[in-house]
């Protein structure tokens, strides 16, 4: 997994970029549309990114003035202001506020990223658990957006790169195993990756050496990204390699969030 920041926080400026591209140009009607994200329209998409983008910079401010973050208890009214207002004010409000997080984690210089410790989200996070939590949603969250628009969108390439090492993390937290035991090697292309999928009581996702076994399954690590967290529905499916595996078992075992 990468440890520097400098390649997340890269990522995440390019997904800020991409997310102003697709949503910066949208109308009223359209920001009303549903979203990938079923219970949200795309307004409330954004608006959920920019109150995150809101706390992220409030969680930054606190701890480089030496003072505790704001706990799990301030959230609620930073959701409600950003719940009340308008879809136009929600995207319009977000774009803005994702670009100063943006900016802010940029801002940073090496002694700041290099000394930079604080408990947030039940986590003790550097700056690069910070970028790779924000990053994490951000493309995903774009994602849901660009494929209301364009049902060929895909995750970007430069996020995958990077999320596609920190699956195993998501996949121990929210998967659902459904009973059935199930042990499966997965591969990877662009890029390659090689993962032992054990299916239980619990879920692990564990890498695997690439020794020449055929694996079960075997997809674009866009889509197995996708799978994992909940997004790979048989229309968003690319094409893919399966023996002996139920791709709808594993649509629930990783049923989203």
């Amino acid at each position: 997994m990468e440890t520097r920041p400098g390649p997340w926080i890269q990522a995440l400026r390019h997904s800020h970029e991409t997310l102003q591209a697709v949503a910066g140009p949208l109308d009223a009607g359209q920001l009303e549309r549903r979203s990938y994200a079923s219970q949200w329209s795309i307004a409330q998409v954004l608006s959920h990114l920019g109150s995150q983008a809101e706390i992220f910079g409030l969680l930054l401010d606190a701890r480089l003035a030496g003072q505790e973050p704001p706990g799990q208890d301030a959230f609620p009214a930073i959701w409600a202001v950003w719940n009340a207002k308008s879809p136009a004010d929600q995207a319009a409000d977000a774009l803005r506020a994702d670009q100063a997080a943006t900016a802010q984690l940029e801002s940073l210089d090496d002694e700041q990223r290099a000394g930079l410790r604080l408990r947030a989200f039940g986590m003790d996070l550097d700056i690069t658990g910070l970028a790779r939590i924000r990053l994490a949603e951000h493309a995903i969250h774009t994602w849901d957006i660009a494929v209301a628009l364009d049902p060929a969108a895909t995750v970007a390439p430069d996020a995958v790169d990077l999320l596609v090492d920190t699956l195993g993390q998501l996949a121990a937290r929210a998967a659902k195993p459904r009973g059935r035991r199930r042990r499966l090697r997965v591969s990877t292309s662009s890029p390659v990756r090689h993962y032992m999928l054990d299916i239980g009581e619990t879920v692990t996702l564990m890498p695997a050496e690439g020794n020449g076994i055929r694996p079960e399954l075997a997809l674009p690590a866009e889509a197995f990204v996708r799978l994992v967290y909940g997004r790979l529905d048989p229309a968003h499916t690319p094409p893919v390699e399966a023996t002996r595996v139920d791709l709808d078992e594993l649509r629930q075992v990783f049923p989203g969030f």
